[in-house]
């Protein structure tokens, strides 16, 4: 049986991302695939569907096979990535969510900006409602980003891999961003690399001549996020990061341990509700039949 803990750890963690590489399934594909995980007894697991906003009149088309009829099923949450102009994308997702009300909702975008004052000026071009993440670089200073994020209420995105090595940040860049975004309260999501729960040593591709590479793990990344909240020091963040043994992690009823961490269950629920959001995977296949292999999932 999955434990009360696990569950407040894993409910929405999964933003599926299928049309994006490695998988790169095409809009068909991967709308069958998301549906048919939605039926699925691991559906407490799946957040939103990750499209590109140039994409959403493609996927308002594909899509409409699958969507609830309004008032008879819970609405699609979409996360619509937006490019170089979002004033284009923020009309495009207006249109597709006033064409598909009650069937399926944007109602998170994530972005890129070079700067604060880019960072803000592309803010200012979106609908009002929408949550917006903004990736951020881990090789420049994080304190004015995540402060301009902090007081446009905006939150903040992590790329914690990649289908070459050099892709993957080090554990100790990744601990630094999650201990700033809990000093600062700019709450967070990840994307790429993380299909697996425990940090180990992957192929990056499903190609046989693909690269490998130490691939981020999504347990120990979302438990670093529950230790950071409790005020756990860069040092014992770096370490759960590190971590490649699965006995070393507990989720049980009573809360997440990980050696001589703990946090209760309320902890965990509370930090995945206001801190740590969700990560984006091409896969939704690989992070349940793992977890099943480790005990977490019943």
């Amino acid at each position: 049986m999955t434990s009360e803990s696990a569950r407040a750890l894993l409910a929405g963690l999964v933003d599926y991302a299928g049309l994006f590489p490695p998988a790169a399934l095409t809009m068909d594909e991967a709308l069958s695939e998301y549906a048919r995980w939605r039926r699925s007894s691991e559906a407490f697991m799946l957040g939103r569907f990750v499209v590109p906003a140039a994409r959403l009149v493609e996927l308002g088309r594909a899509a409409d096979a699958h969507l609830p009829e309004p008032g008879t099923g819970e609405p699609w949450r979409l996360s619509a990535l937006v490019g170089a102009d979002p004033h284009t994308d923020a009309a495009l997702v207006e249109a597709f969510n006033d064409s598909r009300a009650g069937r399926a909702v944007v109602d998170t975008v994530e972005l890129k900006a070079a700067s604060p004052a880019q960072t803000g000026e592309a803010l200012a071009a979106l609908p009002p409602g929408l949550v917006a993440f903004v990736e951020v670089r881990l090789d420049e200073p994080l304190d004015a980003m995540l402060a301009t994020l902090k007081r446009r209420g905006a939150r903040a995105k992590i790329r914690t891999g990649g289908v070459v090595p050099e892709a993957i940040p080090d554990p100790s860049d990744v601990a630094r961003f999650i201990a700033a975004c809990a000093a600062a309260d700019v709450p967070w999501k990840a994307t790429a690399g993380l299909h697996h729960p425990l940090r180990s040593e992957r192929a990056l591709g499903y190609e046989t001549t693909s690269p490998r590479g130490v691939m981020h793990g999504f347990l120990n990344v979302f438990a670093a996020a529950v230790f950071a909240r409790a005020g756990a020091s860069l040092a014992k963040l770096d370490a759960v990061l590190r971590e490649q043994d699965g006995a070393a992690f507990r989720l049980d009823d009573e809360g997440l341990r990980w050696r001589e961490l703990h946090a209760a269950t309320s902890a965990v629920a509370a930090t995945r509700r206001d801190f740590a959001g969700s990560f984006g995977s091409c896969s939704f296949a690989e992070p349940v039949a793992d977890l099943r292999a480790l005990g977490v999932l019943g």
